[in-house]
This record gives C-alpha cells, structure tokens and sequence, in this order.
C-alpha cells in the first residue's frame, strides 16, 4: 500500500478535498449536484463536521498529497436515527481501482463502529458498478432502490441503498 489514512485537515486538505467534490460533480454521478463547491463551502463543510463529531479521513501518499476522503454523517435528522450514519467516499480519479477506496470505507466503517453506531449507509447511483461491488465486498447489503431519484446529465437516476450492521451501543437509549 502506497498510501495511509489520517485525519483529513482543512488547512493542508481543503483544496484537494474541493478538487475532488469538483470532479464528482462535473464528471460523475457519484454526487447529484450541480455546482461546483466553493473554497467557502468546503471549509464549511469541515467546519460541520468538526461541529458534530463525525470524522473526516484521508488517504494520503508519502508526499502527504490526497488521494480520496471519506466521511460520514446524520442519516435523518430525527432523534430515533441517532445509531445510523450515512457515509460519503471520494477518490480522485487517478486513483480509482487501486485499493484507495477500500482502505477508506474500511477506515470510515471501523471508526463509526467505535462511535457505537449500528448502521452505516451508502446512497450509491445504482448505475455505479465499481461502488456497489465495493461495498459488497466489504459487507454492506443493498437494502432498496429509489428510482428516479435524481436527475443529471439529462436523464434520470435511481439511487440505491447499502447498508452495512455494526455492533451498535450496548444499551442503546431512546430520547
């Protein structure tokens, strides 16, 4: 592995973490939205993350230049969903398919079980076969499709679910 993961930092990642989100929107449907991130949003988003406890990690190589990142966060903002967590991955496009990717969902998925979540969720675009096989290879299960879910270079896509059961809290609590 020519690589390691560290915690992402804002101040040595934040412009690689915005070229990446950039490419994802431009090019791909691994992210349904339109317009491209903002040095501002980016550092707002770490900002948030920050805020809210959930980790933001990085593949780095031995120059310490990024890689991929991955995250996670609130699935559903209501307090009965506090054990689930939905999880975002990014690798930058020259690095796709060489173990980035992996190393980061395994990095994501074993620090959220040490959160004491039970649930990690993907929203995958159901076309992307390279994601799907990477989250089943890694234990996740698909646990429903939404057809027609969003809509982006002009055609409709349908966003599947993965979903990947963790130990969870040893006495988890309502309220």
């Amino acid at each position: 592995m020519d690589f390691r993961i560290i915690p992402c930092q804002p101040d040595a990642h934040a412009a690689a973490v915005r070229e990446i989100f950039n490419d994802a929107i431009a090019n791909t449907t691994a992210l349904y939205d339109y317009r491209p991130r903002s040095p501002e949003t980016v550092l707002q988003w770490f900002g948030n993350k920050a805020r809210d406890g959930y980790p933001v990690l990085a593949a780095v190589d031995g120059a310490g230049e990024l890689l991929g990142f991955a995250s996670y966060g609130s699935f559903r903002a209501w307090p009965a969903y506090k054990y689930s967590v939905e999880h975002s991955l990014y690798v930058r496009g020259d690095r796709r398919r060489s173990g980035v990717g992996r190393a980061l969902l395994a990095a994501v998925v074993d620090h959220a079980t040490g959160q004491g979540y039970r649930t990690v969720i993907g929203g995958i675009d159901a076309d992307n076969a390279a994601s799907i096989a990477l989250h089943l290879a890694q234990g996740f299960e698909h646990a429903g499709t939404i057809r027609d879910a969003g809509y982006k270079f002009g055609r409709w896509l349908n966003l599947a679910f993965y979903q990947k059961l963790l130990r969870g809290p040893e006495r988890p609590v309502e309220g």
